[in-house]
């Protein structure tokens, strides 16, 4: 059940991916509109995970759990129906929603059903790796279903899923709380919005307005204001959202940058390649979906190969791996042209995936790695916040670079994209180097932290 609600939140992330240029076709709209079909959904997820965790944590994970299933289905289902790009923005947000309730409560409702470690640490690892097979379903079925029945097809494919999975999990998951629920932390999480939403506002809208413009100088001051604001309030509390403390510790403070970088890379090349292989090429969706399968076969093998190194050598080596086939990736298409050879094409949405499938084991190692085991339930909901996070920084990003280029000038205009991509693997270069070496004893502490308190209890 928790798997499901996994593949849904991923799949609904790569599978509109695909469909971007067919929505822009039959709404009339451009690629910056189409930015925020996106990045509505990722910014507004990124800013909620936390609190939503907090509130299953209080008012009960099964019953969270099925109220963001709710409001992901109706939002799915306003999507599809939607007459404008604007409606189609706001049911986007909504569905973020939704999503911030499925992802970490689902992880919660794992550890509580399975007390027995084995099988516990087992079944998270199925769970992770649900991410990678999204990844492969996603383009290629929302490439099928808009060439079949339009791209609102995307959204209506989510209804039955969202009515097998309520009826489920009424009948399969058990209801369960924290024994003591952390308190909500409003003040903060208003500043996380502004600060994550400002952000991405002003790097989508920022080529059109002017980069020096009233408003955008305007919309820097704001997010500058709600940054300050938000570390001296959390500062203040004694249950923040988010401990900026944490973030003294150059340890945590790389992998959480490094969750950043990985998802930067990760969205900007899903939106860069959408857009290249339909508009540049003029493939149809389904052949562009198509070709996005190596990159999700890299992210779906290497996933639970990174696991198993992390638990023999520890989070170094699993880094350096992603780091290296990231930048090699994005450096086999800074030259990219309308002519480019498929092969090539190929080649680097493999490495890419592969870099990717290797990252997220050790980010969470090292982030958890660095910080003491009772905040190791913070630390893997900060990293979860910062993958999403890069997610809207990447096709913010990538949306600006091509956002005025016509089909013909899409490819040239892609290039410093693909730099960024590279540059994100080197990114995640330096934190392997500043990660610890320790092999199976840190890294096992990490991921079952049971056996850690065993072994400091003997102690």
């Amino acid at each position: 059940m928790c798997c499901l609600s996994m593949f849904l939140v991923g799949l609904d992330t790569t599978i509109v991916n695909v469909g971007l240029p067919a929505i822009g076709r039959g709404l009339g709209v451009g690629t910056r509109s189409l930015e925020w079909t996106v990045d509505a959904y990722t910014f507004v997820l990124a800013s909620l995970l936390i609190s939503s965790g907090a509130l299953a944590d209080r008012f009960g994970r099964r019953r969270v759990f099925q109220c963001g299933l709710l409001v992901f289905g109706a939002a799915s289902l306003a999507c599809a129906a939607a007459p404008s790009v604007g409606a189609l923005i706001a049911a986007r947000a909504v569905q973020g929603i939704g999503a911030s309730m499925l992802s970490p409560v689902a992880l919660a409702i794992v550890v509580n059903a399975m007390p027995d470690p084995k099988q516990r640490a087992q079944a998270i690892g199925i769970w992770a790796s649900v991410f990678g097979l999204s990844m492969a379903a996603g383009p290629v079925a929302g490439g099928a279903l808009i060439d079949g029945f339009g791209w609102r097809s995307v959204f209506w494919i989510n209804a039955p899923v969202i009515v097998a999975a309520l009826v489920l999990s009424g009948l399969f998951v058990p209801e369960s709380r924290a024994p003591q629920a952390r308190r909500l932390d409003l003040p903060g999480q208003a500043l996380l919005a502004v600060v994550i939403g400002g952000s991405v506002g002003v790097l989508i809208e920022g080529p059109r307005i002017g980069w020096t413009s009233l408003a955008a100088l305007a919309a820097y001051g704001v997010v500058a204001a709600a940054t300050a604001g938000f570390v001296r309030v959390e500062l203040r509390r004694d249950e923040p959202l988010v401990d900026p403390r944490l973030f003294r510790r150059p340890l945590f403070s790389g992998a959480v940058l490094g969750a950043v970088a990985v998802f930067v890379a990760l969205n900007t090349t899903l939106l860069l390649t959408t857009l290249y292989l339909q508009h540049t090429r003029q493939w149809t969706p389904l052949a562009a979906g198509v070709a996005a399968l190596p990159m999700a076969l890299g992210a779906t093998v290497c996933a639970p190969w990174s696991g198993r190194l992390v638990g023999r050598t520890g989070p170094r080596l699993p880094l350096v791996l992603a780091g290296g086939f990231i930048a090699a990736g994005g450096l086999c298409l800074v030259g990219l042209d309308r002519h480019t050879p498929v092969p090539l094409l190929l080649l680097a949405y493999l490495l890419i995936g592969t870099g990717v499938g290797f990252a997220n084991a050790p980010i969470t190692n090292t982030a958890v790695s660095g910080l003491p085991p009772a905040r190791a339930g913070v630390a893997g909901a900060i990293t979860s916040t910062a993958r999403q996070f890069g997610a809207a920084l990447g096709i913010a990003v990538a949306g600006g670079l091509v956002a005025d280029a016509g089909p013909a000038r899409l490819a040239q205009a892609s290039r410093p994209g693909w730099v960024l991509v590279a540059a994100c693997g080197m990114f995640l270069l330096a934190v392997a180097r500043a990660a610890r070496p320790e092999g199976a004893q840190t890294a096992v502490g990490a991921w079952l932290p049971w056996r850690r308190s065993r072994s400091e209890g003997r102690t």
